[in-house]
């Protein structure tokens, strides 16, 4: 097999010791950002390729792993070492698909509490293999009812006022009503290997290490975080780090539930913390903060059925746009990556971006025929707009969204979870808790006054309202054939989302990609900025090609964007066969049991 990323031999070792240590461990073999805020930030040199991790537990598609068993039992897909080794330890101690993704989402709150954790937010797509149902979760962070529209207008937030983007969490509600659904385990149970970490300490990851070093100013001055700061500086890549003020937080939800994180001292803390930087939210915020279950967006397509996150994300929208405008046939005739299909594309998808500020907002508060939207025949009369020859200009508009994490999760009866999770951008607002975690800037993604006069609008339907959902980038997605699953992804790195996982699902559903290839390929962005993100190994071949197309191409930008994704197939012997796509761009371990 091709390497995906090799696991730095600190950073496995660690996670291995933490994985064993944990009671009744049962896990054996396996086979196997956008850009930061700063917008001339440039990406370190990556780190050394390291030796191979130990054989009886190896990431799939590491080089010298062994061959894959004839069966497989369960997998998991996150963008961290140490997470990907909680989660499989709960599939080996019998837990659920959902409660593996629970574990490893605790635990990236924990090892990369930049992108996401408790203060934040997310969406869950769940498949039930004894109802044969596709459910889906939106635990999406909401506006305080007394948030002043206002109060938002200046972006980023000023020092001191940072918690006027603080939306209430939705993470802990989520993961509770999750497991109260498909759970099997003890959340104490699920609850223990994020915490473990925190109080035992994990290794830093190298996205970790960049991330913080983006971010340095603020990191080495902020109070309650100097944990990850020592003697000055920032922690190097595989120095062990603990957060016990996070671990006695989470055991504390494993012990009691989310009335431990809503009610008492955790919310009075995330209210003083928030208050402090000039957040309108309120003990009653948090009380009533509820998890609403939302009908998936649904299409077939080529044989497959494809469900989706629907709004408040536009994820979904952006990703059945994309399916309705173009066939199979057309889409392989241009070449997987090739100048012709990338530019496609990429046209496809500035008018999703188009229509997610147009069109989209919190259904709670908008009408919105998303059917109409996304339908054959409005995608077929955009369809006729495309040039192949020249590219249409982009309303440009700042966005700064960066951080997110998706999990992937199958176990042994076939359930399968694919959940995003997000405190926003880097760090969220920058406001820590005495509890040890970081408040999200969710409300930074309501539409911002000059993106609405942009579009000639007022109060469009992403306006800040208080008890509204911000419209999102998140695409959790399961696709099933035959009524089965046959492939679970989603992605992070904000506005990212949903092109890289769009682009992940075309590359194994149309060119017959193994899911580890085409999460690894070279991918592209069509920013709300202008012009044209793509990783610069796709090649100066290409890269010529879409100039000559109108495109303004720019490969300068770091790419952290990461999709996570595993695929179920049916072997010639009926056996079950799981593989995993772990994306590299921030050190993704994806295991196979």
């Amino acid at each position: 097999m091709r390497t995906l990323r090799a696991l730095s031999t600190a950073s496995f070792a660690a996670a291995l010791a933490l994985l064993v240590a944990l009671p009744g461990s049962g896990c054996s073999s396996a086979p196997a950002a956008r850009s930061p805020d700063e917008a001339t930030a440039k990406a370190p040199p990556p780190a050394p390729t390291p030796a191979a991790p130990p054989a009886n537990l190896i990431p799939q598609g590491t080089a010298d792993a062994p061959a894959a068993p004839a069966k497989h039992k369960y997998a998991v897909a996150t963008e961290n070492a140490t997470a990907s080794a909680i989660a499989m330890d709960v599939l080996a101690r019998g837990g659920s698909a959902v409660d593996a993704a629970i574990a490893g989402a605790l635990a990236i709150g924990v090892v990369h509490p930049v992108s996401s954790g408790i203060g934040g937010g997310g969406f869950a797509t769940v498949y039930d293999a004894k109802t044969k149902e596709i459910r889906i979760l939106d635990f999406r962070e909401t506006a305080p009812k007394d948030l002043v529209p206002t109060e938002l207008a200046k972006r980023p937030a000023p020092e001191g006022k940072r918690g006027v983007m603080t939306g209430v969490p939705g993470e802990v509600a989520g993961i509770a009503e999750m497991h109260a659904r498909w759970g099997k385990l003890a959340m104490a149970e699920l609850v223990r290997g994020a915490a473990d970490a925190a109080e035992k300490g994990f290794p830093v990851s190298a996205h970790m290490v960049r991330a913080m070093k983006w971010n340095e100013k603020w990191l080495l001055a902020a109070p309650r975080y100097g944990l990850f700061a020592k003697a000055g500086a920032i922690v190097p890549v595989g120095e062990t780090v603990k957060n016990p003020a996070l671990a006695a937080t989470l055991r504390r939800i494993g012990a009691e539930g989310k009335k431990a994180f809503y009610e008492g001292t955790i919310a009075a803390d995330i209210l003083a913390t928030a208050r402090a930087g000039k957040s309108r939210m309120t003990k009653k915020d948090l009380e009533e903060y509820k998890v609403l279950e939302r009908e998936p967006m649904r299409t077939r397509w080529e044989g497959y059925e494809i469900a989706t996150m629907p709004p408040p994300s536009a994820g979904g929208v952006m990703m059945l746009e994309t399916l309705h405008m173009h066939a199979k046939a057309d889409l392989e005739a241009l070449g997987h990556n090739s100048g012709a299909y990338t530019h496609l594309l990429a046209e496809t998808m500035r008018g999703a971006v188009a229509d997610r500020v147009r069109l989209l907002g919190d259904p709670a508060f908008v009408k919105m025929d998303v059917a109409k939207m996304v339908s054959p025949e409005r995608m077929k009369a955009r369809r006729a707009k495309i040039s192949m020859t020249s590219t249409t200009p982009a309303d440009k508009f700042p966005v700064n969204d960066a951080g997110t994490t998706h999990i992937v999760t199958v176990d042994a009866e076939g359930n399968v979870a694919s959940i995003t999770t997000t405190v926003n951008n880097m760090f969220g607002a920058k406001l820590v808790t005495e509890g040890g975690f970081v408040l999200n800037d969710e409300l930074a993604d309501f539409t911002a006054e000059r993106v609405e006069k942009l579009y000639g609008m007022s109060k469009g339907p992403n306006y800040p309202r208080g008890g509204a959902r911000p419209t999102s980038s998140m695409t959790p997605t399961i696709v099933l054939k035959d009524g089965k699953p046959v492939l679970a992804l989603g992605g992070s790195g904000g506005t990212r989302i949903a092109t890289g996982t769009t682009q992940v699902l075309l590359s194994h559903l149309v060119f017959g990609l193994p899911v580890d290839k085409a999460v690894a390929a070279p991918r592209f962005e069509t920013p709300p900025t202008g012009g044209l993100f793509i990783d610069a190994a796709v090649g100066t071949e290409v890269i010529s090609d879409l100039e000559k197309r109108g495109e303004v191409v720019d490969t300068s930008k770091p790419n952290f964007s990461a999709v996570q994704a595993v695929s179920i197939q049916e072997g010639p012997d009926g056996a079950r066969v799981l593989s995993v796509g772990a994306d590299p761009r921030k050190g993704g371990v994806g295991l196979v049991q």
